[in-house]
């Protein structure tokens, strides 16, 4: 029997995963602040972190992989991260990590993940860890792109010939973008290269830096609006749909209807 899969927008570049019985996490942040970065008020449902199968960890940046985050997991939950990452978090107690190359292949109960290439810093400060910057495609009965944080490349058309779901970054958490990050228009050329059926956008409207939460609904709100603009022109055969923070994304029906 068909079923789709469900994906909950946590917020910023978590997102959980559910699709053939298996429950993936992505880049966990699930507290209220980290450094001078502040969450805006959504709230966590403890349920979406619980019994996971697996946890997917695009970087090693504090926003990204945040330890007190994985410590609300457990630190018996199975990590797969980039090469390099493993010792730091054993240190911290965590048991089951897998490390991995970009283009490496691995099993999550009935579902295969690939890592993929990231056009992204790998430097985790102010400590110095540094590692590669990854991707992930995730497949099963359907196939799910998550991009993790990313700017642009060229082997982006060729990630997939038949992709369901792009999870896409489309910002970050301020007004302005480092180097390495899609914004609303880069995210929308991104469609265009990987031709997914529907996609997501992620890295949005969660944090802002101290100080600052007296601008943020300019640069928490506007992206999402942006993005749907763009990709309109210029990837018209997708269905972008935006979810808030914290809510569940039905595809159902848009998997169902999508054409081949």
């Amino acid at each position: 029997m068909y079923r789709s899969p469900q994906i909950t927008y946590i917020g910023h570049a978590t997102v959980l995963i559910e699709m053939d019985g298996v429950r993936i996490l992505t880049d966990p942040f699930l507290r209220d602040r980290v450094y001078h970065l502040r969450r805006c008020k959504t709230l966590i449902d403890p349920s979406s972190y619980r019994d996971l199968d697996a946890v997917l960890i695009s970087h090693v940046h504090l926003d990204h992989l945040d330890l007190p985050s994985l410590r609300l997991i457990g630190r018996k939950t199975r990590l797969i991260v980039p090469i390099g990452t493993s010792k730091m978090l054993k240190k911290h107690g965590f048991s089951k990590v897998d490390e991995i190359y970009v283009g490496d292949k691995l099993t999550v109960g009935s579902l295969e993940v690939r890592s993929t290439y990231a056009n992204h810093g790998g430097k985790r400060y102010p400590f110095g860890l540094k590692a590669d910057s990854m991707g992930f495609m995730v497949d099963g009965s359907n196939s799910i792109y998550f991009a993790g944080d990313t700017d642009l490349f060229p082997e982006m058309e060729n990630l997939s010939d038949d992709m369901d779901i792009a999870l896409l970054p489309i910002w970050g958490w301020g007004p302005r973008l480092s180097k390495g990050h899609l914004n609303p228009y880069r995210a929308a050329k991104a469609l265009k290269l990987l031709s997914p059926r529907f996609a997501i956008p992620i890295h949005w409207g969660t944090l802002h830096p101290l100080g600052m939460g007296w601008m943020s609904p300019r640069f928490l709100n506007d992206p999402p609006s942006d993005f749907v603009r763009f990709a309109e022109k210029m990837a018209p055969r997708v269905k972008v749909h935006v979810a808030q923070p914290g809510s569940i994304v039905d595809v159902s029906g848009d998997l169902l209807n999508a054409p081949n």
